[in-house]
């Protein structure tokens, strides 16, 4: 199932052209949500840095150079964030509700990329789920897969 929704989110992406603003937009907005987990234990892990970089790469089809430049898009635009929700909206208006289930297994994988969990991530996983309106159980289910190592 994981490999099903991992493709439905790569044709998601694929269908906007990468260099698209729409594309770019959702692209960073779901980046920035995964960095705001890495920092949510106020400790950004070597770990957690390729766990997000492997994650835009695979997911956004982006080469190694496009991923980082990505990810450096993403943090200057949640550094000057001033609440989550301007990302939140993005991914729940871009993304079906199987793409923000992958989304929510891609949070797993960043809070257990360093192999601690934190209860500061624990609390933001779970709020996020609220504001991307994920069904109650969906957030369990994927901490439950990337905890089995689906």
């Amino acid at each position: 199932m994981f490999e099903a929704l991992k493709s439905l989110l790569a044709s998601h992406s694929a269908k906007a052209d990468p260099g698209s603003s729409r594309s770019q937009d959702f692209q960073i907005a779901a980046c920035a949500l995964l960095l705001e987990l890495a920092y949510a234990d106020q400790e950004f892990t070597e770990a957690e840095r390729r766990q997000i970089e492997e994650a835009t790469m695979r997911h956004f089809d982006l080469d190694v150079e496009k991923a980082r430049a990505l990810m450096a898009e993403a943090e200057q635009a949640r550094r000057q964030a001033i609440d989550l929700h301007q990302f939140t909206s993005v991914v729940v208006q871009h993304y079906d509700e199987g793409q923000r289930i992958v989304l929510a297994e891609l949070m797993w994988r960043v809070i257990h990329a360093d192999g601690q969990l934190a209860e500061q991530e624990s609390q933001l996983a779970r709020k996020l789920a609220h504001l991307l309106d994920l069904r109650p159980g969906y957030l369990a289910e994927a901490r439950r897969r990337v905890e089995q190592g689906s």
